[in-house]
């Protein structure tokens, strides 16, 4: 006799399989339609002479029939007249606890899936979330394969805009404006980076980009003239020369984009959908569709803020020692880190040769800095180039872990060729043997490798604050367009924290003392909105220690989060997010060069009586954008706010019970 808990049991596992049954079914043997867990989003996969995908979202298309195929050694072609051979289906609903929880300490891994195999040992598998759906190929050759093409395409049911990060070469570090684009107007030599975002009018939003992305070349986007948008591929390189002793120059590239192992899985290809922008912040889809984690030991890996010197300059005054690469300056930051509560300290280029990182600087007592450092509590990252790393990866990082470095930042890669892609995993795994935390610059954007090796903390590939030093692309309306769009594939490293602020018509260019655009609590409300486990400070210590209130707020301010919950959010207009640590509770909002009202709800809190230390923009900051007030107030869930923002403005708190 079975118990009524067995039967219980059985009853849900029957119930679950017909579930799974229902969210994948052939039509007519060679057409499946596979649904999203909560049936909203739909991909219908039809196997003919080719293999084609379209995908709707509450019965509207979205992308009309889209054909996939991959070109391998001797011109075989992965789906050209396909042969099902076997179909599985499964439904997945489970947590994931992140090393380190960036949005979330649990995100929910929720997915309907079918895969599909083809005679002639390949096969596609398609995943449908509540937020998106996904595909990549799969192989099961025994030998070595070359990939001449893959045929990925984005054949949207209509010309709709684009926010289109356009590149000019494959040597890229991704730090590019978006251009809001009609499809249709982008012609075939025009191409992107990802992620790239799609307009549907009158529909969701649509993020494009890849994930699990590992032995194989990085996906760009190309125009075809149509509504419809085609994958491109750095191939792998032949010849090369070295510029600067870090920057590539391709002489040669060979007619392949790859060569890999035959059996293996390809990266994802990915659709974030999104019918509220909010959505897009919210989305953990790269992270749940990456390799899962590699390390045994993580307990090393520890997220922070990190004070930074390169923006700055090293300007550093009201001493008496001589600013600039040496022991004394960095003591100096090291005394203002240990002050506050700060982790890490950042020595960044001057500290050694550019290609030799065993030859210091003579003004550079590098024991002398460790020792100082680890008396006050502080960890000490290094920066380097990816190529002197490369050349003397053992013997440096043999020294790196005998001076007691905690970390790296390894800079100008500016390619995601198939070598290059490995060089990072390779890093990542090196790293890990000497507990090196890791912070890619000059970088492609994020696909999830953070989930494999955590100690890959966040990395750039993101047009941030630095950019102010020469330019004036850092808008506060590119600073309201990245949280939903670079930011949806991963932690971005924009290095926030600019103390001197200007106004649109005060704002110049200058590289030794840069200011920022926008107000103060613009800079302030980023450390809530922008997500980086390693959080910058990135203006000079003598600015920060001239401002013990907004210290107050950036001594405390986290860099990982329990929850977040974006409240009110538009692309490229403002954003307005509220995030958990243990307790606390934080928010942050922004706003593009227009003045702005908004309204905080707070039913998100627990019930109780909350203390709220508000710092936002000042009567004047329209004006003089430093200017801002700090204001401390008694809150409950059962309250609304309306707060102001200043054009370029933002708003900052801390919620305390």
């Amino acid at each position: 006799m079975q118990s009524k808990q067995q039967k219980s049991k059985r009853l849900i596992f029957v119930l679950n399989v017909i579930c799974v049954l229902l969210t994948a079914i052939p039509l007519s043997g060679k057409v499946f339609r596979l649904s999203s867990p909560d049936k909203r989003i739909e991909v219908r996969i039809d196997v003919a002479d080719k293999i084609t995908y379209a995908v709707s979202c509450n019965n509207t298309d979205i992308l009309a029939p889209s054909p996939i195929s991959m070109v391998l050694d001797n011109k075989l072609t992965l789906g050209a007249n396909p042969q099902i051979t076997n179909t599985k289906i499964r439904t997945v609903n489970e947590e994931i606890r992140p090393v380190v929880p960036v949005k979330r300490k649990v995100i929910i891994d929720h997915y309907n899936e079918i895969a599909i195999d083809f005679a002639g040992n390949f096969g596609l598998v398609f995943r449908a979330y509540d937020d998106g759906i996904a595909y990549r190929f799969v192989t099961g050759f025994d030998k070595r394969i070359k990939v001449y093409s893959e045929q990925v395409v984005f054949n949207f049911a209509k010309d709709y805009k684009i926010y289109f990060p356009e590149e000019t070469n494959f040597i890229t570090g991704s730090e590019r404006s978006y251009k809001y684009l009609s499809i249709s107007k982008i012609s075939p030599k025009q191409f992107c980076s990802l992620p790239a975002l799609v307009d549907i009018n009158n529909g969701p939003k649509v993020l494009i980009t890849e994930a699990d992305l590992s032995d194989y070349a990085g996906l760009y986007l190309r125009g075809g003239n149509t509504s419809c948008l085609h994958g491109l591929f750095p191939a792998v390189i032949l010849k090369k020369t070295m510029r600067k002793r870090h920057k590539t120059v391709v002489q040669q590239r060979a007619d392949y984009i790859a060569e890999t192992d035959g059996s293996r899985s390809f990266p994802w290809r990915a659709m974030i959908i999104a019918e509220r922008d909010a959505k897009l912040i919210n989305s953990e889809m790269v992270f749940k569709l990456a390799k899962s984690l590699q390390l045994k030991d993580t307990s090393w890996i520890k997220p922070g803020k990190v004070a930074w010197d390169w923006y700055n300059a090293n300007n550093v005054y009201g001493v008496d020692f001589r600013a600039g690469v040496n022991t004394d300056t960095y003591k100096y930051y090291i005394d203002f880190a240990s002050k506050y509560g700060i982790e890490y300290i950042i020595l960044d280029e001057g500290w050694s040769k550019i290609d030799d990182l065993l030859t210091i600087k003579s003004k550079m007592d590098l024991p002398e800095i460790f020792r100082y450092a680890k008396s006050k509590n502080v960890g000490v990252i290094l920066w380097v180039t990816w190529k002197a790393l490369n050349d003397q990866l053992a013997p440096a990082m043999e020294q790196f872990e005998k001076w007691g470095a905690v970390g790296i930042k390894v800079d100008f890669m500016e390619r995601d060729d198939q070598w290059m892609v490995n060089y990072y995993e390779k890093i990542a795994r090196e790293a890990a043997k000497y507990h090196l935390l890791i912070d890619f610059h000059g970088s492609y954007k994020p696909s999830g490798l953070r989930r494999a090796y955590p100690n890959v903390i966040t990395r750039e590939g993101v047009k941030g604050l630095e950019q102010n030093k020469w330019s004036d692309n850092v808008s506060p309306e590119h600073n309201v367009i990245i949280p939903f769009i670079r930011m949806a594939a991963g932690p971005m490293d924009y290095t926030p924290g600019g103390i001197l602020n200007a106004q649109k018509k005060n704002f110049r260019p200058i590289f030794d003392r840069p200011m920022s655009q926008g107000t103060r609590c613009h800079q302030l409300a980023m450390y809530v909105v922008f997500e980086s486990p390693l959080q910058m400070l990135a203006d000079s210590p003598s600015h920060y220690l001239r401002e013990p209130e907004c210290m107050e707020f950036l001594s405390a301010v986290p860099s990982v989060w329990d929850e977040t919950l974006v409240l009110s959010a538009k692309v490229g207009d403002y954003v307005l997010i509220a995030r958990q640590s243990g307790a606390d509770w934080y928010v942050g909002a922004m706003t593009d060069w227009n003045k702005r009202e908004l309204t905080i709800d707070f039913s998100f809190l627990p019930r109780g009586e909350y203390t709220i230390h508000i710092y936002q923009d000042g009567i004047n900051a329209d004006r003089y954008a430093c200017d801002y007030k700090k204001r401390v107030e008694k809150i409950s869930s059962i309250d609304k706010m309306k707060i102001k923002l200043a054009p370029g403005g933002g708003w900052a708190a801390r919620i305390t019970k």
